[in-house]
C-alpha cells in the first residue's frame, strides 16, 4: 500500500525509544505517516545523572516537565514528527511501580477512567486514520501499571474509534499488535552480554530484564538494523533514564542489556500475518 500510517501507543517518554525505536525509524524514514501517544510524562522515574537528582518526585517533582524536552529530542533522531500527549502535557501523571502509594495520585494513568481515556485516544485514531495501531500486550511488557493501563486503554479505543455511537466519522484500525519481546531473543541477549565485560551488571536470567513473550505467540519481526543509528541516539535522548555505552545500555537498575534494532510484535487484531521463510511477518502494513 502506498500511503501507510502507523500510530503507536506508549505509556512514558523512552518507552518509544527502547522497545520500538528502531521500527518507528524505519517507517519514518520509508516517508510512512508516523504519530506516537504518549500517556504521562514519567514523573515517577528515577534519576541516573546525579546533578539532575533534584528533578524526582521526591524532591523538585519537575521529572515530567524535563522528560518532555528529552522525548522531543528523541523524536527528531528516529524521524518521529507528529507526537502527542493523551489529553494533552500532564493529563495523566506517571503512576510509579505497581502497589506503590503513587497509584493513587489524583492524576495516576492508572487510575483513569478507561472509557473516558479511550474516548480522546478513539478521537485521536478518527482524526490520524492510522492502518496499524501498536501498545503492549495485557501483561503491560513488565507489569508496570501505565502500560498495562495502555494497553486496556488502546484496545477500547480501537473498538471506539470505529463505532457509530461516537461522534465524526468512524475508523476501523486495520491491524493492532502488541509489542512482544521473545524469550529466546532474550536468553540469547544474556549470553552475549555475560562473555564480555562491560560497565554495567550482566543479566543473569529473563526476569532482570523483561517479562518475556512467549516464542509461540511472536507473529511480526521488523528488521530496522539499518536504523541502529537513530535508535541508539533517541535512547541516548532520555539521559535522566538511560546510559548508553556503545552498544549496550542500562536503567536505573544498571542491568545490561542491549541495544536491539530488531524487533518483535504480536497480532491481536486484523489479518492473520502470512509469515516468511524464517517464520516471522516481516512487516506491519502487510496483508492491507
Amino acid at each position: 500500500m502506498m500511503d501507510r500510517r502507523l500510530m503507536m501507543v506508549h505509556a512514558h517518554p523512552d518507552d518509544e525509544s527502547i522497545v520500538t525505536g528502531a521500527t518507528l525509524a524505519k517507517y519514518a524514514a520509508e516517508g510512512a505517516g508516523v504519530t506516537l501517544v504518549t500517556c504521562s510524562l514519567g514523573e515517577e522515574g528515577e534519576v541516573i545523572p546525579a546533578d539532575l537528582a533534584h528533578l524526582t518526585s521526591d524532591r523538585d517533582d519537575t521529572l515530567g516537565e524535563y522528560r518532555i524536552g528529552e522525548l522531543d529530542r528523541a523524536c527528531v533522531a528516529l524521524g518521529v514528527r507528529d507526537h502527542r500527549f493523551l489529553g494533552g502535557p500532564g493529563h495523566y501523571r506517571d503512576s510509579g511501580m505497581m502497589g506503590g502509594p503513587t497509584n493513587d495520585h489524583p492524576r495516576a494513568f492508572w487510575g483513569a477512567d478507561v472509557e473516558e481515556a479511550a474516548r480522546m485516544l478513539a478521537e485521536i485514531i478518527r482524526e490520524v486514520r492510522p492502518h496499524v495501531l501498536v501498545s503492549y500486550d495485557e501483561h503491560g511488557g513488565y507489569g508496570h501499571p501505565d502500560h498495562v493501563q495502555a494497553h486496556r486503554i488502546t484496545r477500547r479505543a480501537c473498538a471506539k474509534a470505529n463505532e457509530r455511537a461516537m461522534p465524526g466519522t468512524p475508523w476501523r484500525v486495520g491491524k493492532l499488535y502488541a509489542i512482544a519481546q521473545p524469550v529466546s531473543r532474550i536468553e540469547e541477549s544474556i549470553a552475549r552480554l555475560n562473555e564480555e565485560a562491560g560497565p554495567f551488571t550482566p543479566p543473569k536470567q529473563v526476569s532482570d530484564i523483561a517479562r518475556g513473550t512467549p516464542d509461540a505467540i511472536v507473529t511480526t519481526r521488523i528488521d530496522a538494523s539499518d536504523h541502529w543509528a537513530a535508535k541508539a541516539l533517541a535512547m541516548r535522548a532520555h539521559a535522566t533514564q538511560i546510559t548508553v555505552d556503545g552498544g549496550r545500555f542500562a536503567l536505573s537498575n544498571d542491568i545490561a542489556q542491549e541495544i536491539d534494532a530488531v524487533e518483535y510484535f504480536t497480532l491481536l487484531l486484523g489479518a492473520p500475518p502470512k509469515p516468511g521463510a524464517d517464520g516471522y511477518e516481516t512487516d506491519l502494513f502487510a496483508g492491507l
